[in-house]
């Protein structure tokens, strides 16, 4: 980050950088956020590379007491950001938006608070109502910041939030069973594994149990009405300011619909059960958008 030359001035915020983290680190967010207008477009981006940071301290290969430490440091520069005196680069990136769109402090903070739970853990087997809090705070909380960013920061905008931010976690849960595995974390929910006879002492064995594409369907068919609730809450709300969410939906669940169609040898089966949707399928269907 470039620094200004006048004290009294605004840090130059590279944006050109962040724009450039959003991309490689996620294409569907980023074509979905594309077509929005600069200002919205800018604030977007800082808040995704915002999640995107955190996101990282809780994922990575530190030790916990680190985790613990930076974390705190992410919480105290949300508290700076809302008194006016951040000091990181990417909370800086954030003052414009968070004056100019209302954004709320204790969603930045719900975000980090579910980061927490990954640093925590690994999460194995959690409760259905800890696997819904999860998901509240690492997905739902982000789309409150974007609908407020997008112009429905009322009831109706906060209805898709919570929707859609299910509706997209449990489609990265179902699409990511055997990765997420492999680094020993498993968020399908125990009372699920139970009912279904499945042991969670070895998350990598999970796939390969007899009851596992029953749960998985099962889980399939809950983020299946959470998209249902999502398009009908979209339905209500200006469709103009909304597209991007619209755009982030479509991309989700046609992946989810891909994957539901598999056989259920393919969903066992760690190297067939990914129907990611393409680059130029993403393109088409932000393109699309705009004659809906």
């Amino acid at each position: 980050m470039a620094s200004s030359s006048c004290n009294t001035c605004e840090p130059t915020i590279d944006r050109d950088r962040i724009a450039a983290l959003v991309k490689k680190a996620s294409s569907s967010f980023y074509w979905a956020m594309r077509i929005l207008q600069k200002p919205k477009r800018d604030a977007i981006f800082a808040v995704y590379a915002f999640c995107r940071a955190v996101d990282d301290v809780a994922d990575g290969p530190i030790e916990l007491s680190v985790k613990h430490t930076a974390l705190a440091g992410w919480r105290n520069e949300i508290n700076a950001l809302f008194d006016g005196t951040p000091t990181y680069s990417i909370v800086q990136a954030l003052k414009q938006p968070s004056r100019d769109y209302n954004l709320r402090r204790e969603d930045f903070l719900a975000v980090i608070d579910g980061m927490q739970m990954d640093a925590d853990g690994p999460i194995v087997a959690p409760s259905r109502d800890e696997l819904d809090l999860y998901c509240d705070r690492v997905a739902a909380a982000v789309g409150r910041l974007c609908v407020g960013i997008f112009g429905e920061s009322g009831e109706k905008g906060l209805t898709v939030a919570y929707h859609q931010g299910r509706a997209l976690q449990l489609t990265n849960i179902l699409r990511d069973v055997a990765e997420d595995a492999s680094e020993g974390r498993l968020y399908l929910p125990k009372e699920y594994l139970a009912t279904h006879n499945i042991s969670n002492h070895n998350p990598e064995s999970v796939m390969t149990q007899a009851g596992f594409t029953a749960l998985w369907r099962q889980l399939a068919d809950e983020a299946e009405a959470q998209y249902e609730k999502t398009y009908a809450a979209l339905a209500r709300c200006d469709r103009r300011k909304m597209r991007a969410s619209y755009i982030m939906a479509d991309i989700y669940h046609l992946n989810l619909k891909r994957m539901k169609a598999l056989s259920d040898e393919e969903l066992a089966n760690p190297l067939l059960n990914k129907r990611l949707v393409g680059k130029f399928e993403k393109l088409a269907i932000a393109v699309k958008s705009f004659w809906s």
